[in-house]
């Protein structure tokens, strides 16, 4: 299982910064968000990878922590998710204005000559 997510994360992040070096605005939101994607995957995969493990301990006596999953990593990837929601819509509004005032969607606003 370890193997996989680090085969994800991988992917999504070369992914990610491949296409943020492309010259259109929309790869580069695309690119952005698979970035954002590894990096909460990252973050996840640190409170501890447990198959059906809850992420509170019962109350009373010894029980041992490496049993169950951090919940602190959980709660930062919720939080982010949320942000990068809102940055993507604001990305995408901007994208939006940027094209109508230039008429084409390239990162500098200017085509390509070939």
């Amino acid at each position: 299982m370890e193997l996989v997510l680090s085969l994800v994360i991988g992917i999504f992040a070369g992914s990610g910064i491949w296409l943020l070096l492309r010259p259109r605005t929309f790869q580069v939101i695309i690119g952005l968000c698979l970035l954002s994607y590894a990096v909460n995957l990252f973050i996840f995969s640190m409170g501890r990878l447990t198959v059906g493990a809850p992420a509170i301990m019962p109350r009373g006596g010894f029980v041992n922590p490496a049993a169950y999953a951090d919940p602190v990593p959980q709660a930062l990837v919720l939080t982010a998710i949320v942000i990068s929601f809102a940055t993507t819509a604001l990305f995408l509004v901007v994208l939006i204005a940027a094209r109508g005032l230039t008429g084409n969607d390239h990162v500098d606003g200017r085509e390509t000559e070939q």
